[in-house]
């Protein structure tokens, strides 16, 4: 499954993050300085790193603080393209559902996305044969020796969903699972950052015990658009 990117790439330097969502990058043509949106609120120390090659669109809205936004990002000493975009992985996700592109999700039908449930809002509700299945996407950005890690930084919102999901998967109405997808190309496998987060392994351990699906899939980042890759192990 692919997915294209129209929207037309600028290379650029990285200088600084000002905070969670600003980032300071010059141009490569112009060397003008910009100021530029970033979706990913991670800490991404492994990739902000001073002149870095950081891919921004431009965006003339007249609602936008900002008229840039940080789109990709090459990893440091290759050119590997890792994507910033934090929404784009539920994007893939619900082209591929749509579609059946996924063997391990083709049991399923899509129905709706963000779907609301218990007091949380779902990424996707999907149907199979006998109940309904709760999906929740998580963004893999952070990677050390091949080995993708989530969360990039502490989410009490993160752990929270996952218990909700065990809570839902334990009262037998709906089936649950999580989908951790890694916008790049270099990951082999995922796991809990625990050094991180531990209390989201805590319990992404448990909901794993109690029978909530725990998947990851690969990706491959490209100027023109996010290729959906290989399904790849979560060792919890």
């Amino acid at each position: 499954m692919f997915l294209p990117n129209n929207r037309k790439m600028h290379p650029s330097s990285f200088i600084e993050r000002k905070n969670r969502f600003i980032l300071r990058c010059q141009l490569t043509e112009t060397k003008q300085e910009i100021t530029v949106h970033l979706q990913d609120p991670g800490r991404l120390k492994e990739l902000l790193i001073p002149n870095n090659t950081i891919y921004v669109s431009y965006h003339d809205q007249p609602h936008r603080k900002t008229k840039w936004t940080a789109e990709m990002i090459t990893k440091p000493d290759s050119d590997m393209l890792i994507s910033l975009r934090s929404t784009l992985p539920n994007q893939l996700m619900k082209h591929a559902l749509q579609n059946k592109a996924l063997s391990d999700f083709n049991h399923l039908d899509y129905k709706k996305q963000e779907f609301t449930y218990g007091g949380s809002r779902w990424d996707f509700l999907l149907q199979g044969e006998n109940k309904p299945y709760l999906l929740e996407v998580k963004s893999v950005t952070l990677e050390k020796n091949r080995i993708g890690y989530f969360p990039d930084a502490p989410t009490k919102r993160g752990a929270k969903h996952v218990e909700e999901l065990t809570s839902i998967r334990e009262q037998d109405i709906y089936q649950t699972g999580i989908l951790f997808v890694c916008q790049r190309e270099d990951i082999k496998s995922v796991q809990p950052a625990d050094w991180i987060d531990p209390a989201f392994a805590h319990v992404l351990h448990k909901a794993k015990e109690a029978g909530v699906d725990v998947r990851a899939r690969s990706c491959k980042v490209a100027l023109n658009g996010i290729t959906l890759g290989e399904q790849i192990p979560v060792q919890i």
